[in-house]
């Protein structure tokens, strides 16, 4: 029986949440979903530049499922912009929590 999941803690909840190639149609594309606790280790690691042991701490996870976590995000990412595929970003297992701690509730 496996483990049971750590709810991640997420401070960054996007706004937009569609991104497409210019100039295809919607219903022509394919789709890639990234979900909400992949996109905040993106901005974690890659956009503030944190270190991945203290992104790890920050998001209540383990190291190794940070980095994990991080390769399918960026696999993604590198398979919507090479093959043109749309990139939807919902779903995954988080908590919201404000810069300090405290939650915002469930998604």
């Amino acid at each position: 029986m496996p483990r049971p999941r750590r709810c991640r803690r997420v401070s960054f909840r996007p706004d937009i949440t569609y991104f497409k190639p210019a100039g295809v149609r919607l219903s022509g594309l394919n789709e890639c979903i990234l979900t909400i606790d992949e996109l905040e280790a993106i901005r974690l690691k890659d956009l503030l530049g944190i270190d991945q042991t203290e992104a790890a701490k920050q998001m209540n996870i383990s190291q190794p499922t940070f980095h994990r976590l991080l390769l399918e995000a960026r696999k993604k990412i590198a398979d919507a912009v090479v093959n043109g595929k749309a990139i939807r970003i919902e779903g995954g297992y988080f908590r919201m929590v404000r810069r300090g701690g405290r939650r915002y509730g469930r998604f």
